[in-house]
């Protein structure tokens, strides 16, 4: 169940830590296109309102919602940040690396360094010096992570449409890249495009 009332992110703050970074990526399923990450930004004034109280696990959320709360989490929060890394590097240093590295990014484009980090997931990002407590299902349970997964998923979103108009043979529009039947058959009538990701055994 969704912790609308920041349990987690209190007991944090509890522990003398300033800004909180709740982190969740988008897109490490798909046969092709990027990895998006998104870092939402809170302190311990933080208030929740009305407006964002339909914030949910983007999964659960319709196309119609997720575009309503992204621009909401970015009226509400300090700051978001957003990290992508493409298909090349997912293919280059596997995508679960590819993931973190996306975070590295989503991190490093904030003006307010967050000094705890929350990240949906049962790993720590590796080679990172700020203290941080991954969450399983975190997008499930934790708010600020499910804010993280709206930013990321609307983010990675509009990437592909942009793309669906570049490559229009696949369908991108309607499936994001992921392996749904429609695409797999356009992928095995026309080959991989050149945002597919060759390392994924049925692009292969």
């Amino acid at each position: 169940m969704l912790d609308f009332d920041l349990t987690e992110e209190k007991k944090i703050f509890e522990q003398g830590y300033k800004i909180i970074g709740a982190l969740d990526e988008a897109g490490r399923g798909p046969l092709a296109g990027p990895v998006v990450a998104a870092c939402v930004i809170i302190r311990a004034n933080f208030c929740l309102n009305d407006e964002l109280k339909e914030v949910n696990d983007s999964k659960k959320l319709t196309a119609k919602k997720r575009e309503l709360l992204f621009e909401l989490i970015k009226k509400h929060f300090i700051e978001v940040g957003v990290g992508v890394c493409d298909h090349k590097t997912i293919d280059r240093i596997n995508i679960l690396q590819a993931a973190f590295l996306a975070m590295k990014k989503a991190i490093s484009s904030l003006k307010n360094k967050p000094d705890f980090l929350i990240v949906d997931g049962s790993i720590k990002m590796p080679n990172c010096s700020t203290p941080q407590q991954p969450f399983v299902k975190g997008d499930q349970r934790i708010f600020t992570i499910a804010a993280a997964s709206i930013i990321a998923k609307v983010t990675r979103d509009r990437l592909m449409l942009d793309f669906d108009k570049l490559y229009p043979n696949y369908g991108f529009s309607q499936h994001k890249g992921y392996g749904t039947k429609y695409h797999l058959a356009r992928l095995k009538q026309c080959g991989p495009c050149p945002i597919h990701r060759l390392s994924f055994n049925r692009v292969k």
